[in-house]
């Protein structure tokens, strides 16, 4: 009973402590002289203005009302284009159109673009991941392998990119890599945020597979296990529940560090958070909601890998 009072005490606490930085924040502002406008930020998450529909090349336009169709003959002979899902049309039937010109409205729903940046950090993040997880995997195996040329191979390729900023590696790999391959931006960042992220697992697999006892590989082998089977079914299940916390941490830093890519002009969160500033003049406003956003996707990550920790926990 003492200690559940004592339990009540704390969190009592912990919530004056977060009222009290709630409070400083806004005593900082109010110092500053700075009017709070979050009136203009929901707009821009959930847009309910109508969406323009422009002519993607010069032509004439022709409007079918019988069919509820809009058609824009090209001047060059390119494939006429057939609007027919729009709410206004904003030109009349015979109009000479050019590139870009808007043609019709769409009413309803769209994300805005801080929600479209959300969605291209999110992609960008679990594409990487799933590179940067299988780099690692492979990488680790080959810092610990008896081949030397593999070994060192290992070594040089963690030392070297650890020992180099993501946003010089950013640059390297659009600018050079990216020419050289032909690759587009998007392609790009995931390249240099999976090889980044892939140094550092790489390092965590290492330590999570040399920490297993190496009895538990000469157990196997006597049961007649060759190297690879005593891997996958024996030390590899077990490295994975002990680096599962640095994995995490791991994973976090990847969706915090992908906001440098918006320097190759992707827009992700990061990037469509500095568009919006520039349109809204609320910097407070957008900026909250950029890292309340990121906090929701590494907090839902941690939590999605706790709950993992807490089951394969249970199965031991």
């Amino acid at each position: 009973m003492e200690n559940k009072s004592h339990l009540l005490l704390w969190k009592g606490l912990f919530l004056l402590i977060l009222v009290g930085l709630g409070f400083g924040i806004y005593a900082s502002s109010k110092s500053i002289d700075y009017t709070w406008r979050w009136e203009r930020i929901p707009q821009y998450i959930v847009s309910t203005e109508p969406t323009e529909i422009r002519a993607p090349f010069d032509g004439t336009a022709y409007v079918d009302d019988a069919t509820n169709t809009i058609t824009i003959e090209s001047d060059i002979g390119l494939d006429p284009l057939v609007i027919k899902k729009f709410d206004d049309v904003l030109i009349y039937d015979g109009d000479l159109v050019f590139e870009g010109d808007p043609v019709a409205e769409r009413t309803g729903w769209t994300i805005g673009p801080i929600t479209w940046g959300l969605w291209i950090t999110l992609k960008l993040s679990v594409v990487s991941l799933v590179f940067a997880v299988i780099i690692g995997l492979f990488t680790g195996l080959a810092r610990i392998s008896h081949n030397p040329v593999l070994r060192y191979l290992a070594i040089t390729y963690v030392e070297l990119i650890r020992g180099t900023p993501l946003l010089v590696q950013i640059f390297i790999f659009y600018f050079f890599i990216g020419t050289v391959l032909s690759l587009d931006r998007f392609t790009a960042g995931v390249a240099a945020l999976s090889v980044f992220t892939g140094a550092y697992i790489a390092e965590i697999v290492r330590s999570g597979i040399q920490s297993i006892h190496p009895g538990q590989m000469e157990a196997a082998r006597s049961l007649g296990m060759n190297y690879v089977k005593a891997m996958v079914n024996v030390i590899l299940p077990q490295a994975f529940k002990r680096t599962l916390p640095p994995m995490a941490g791991q994973f976090i830093n990847l969706i915090k560090d992908s906001s440098l890519v918006s320097v190759i002009s992707i827009t992700d969160l990061t990037k469509a958070g500095r568009e919006v500033v520039s349109s809204t003049f609320a910097p407070f406003e957008v900026w909250f909601t950029v890292a309340l956003l990121y906090l929701v996707l590494t907090g839902s990550l941690s939590w999605a890998i706790q709950y993992l920790e807490k089951r394969l926990s249970a199965s031991d």
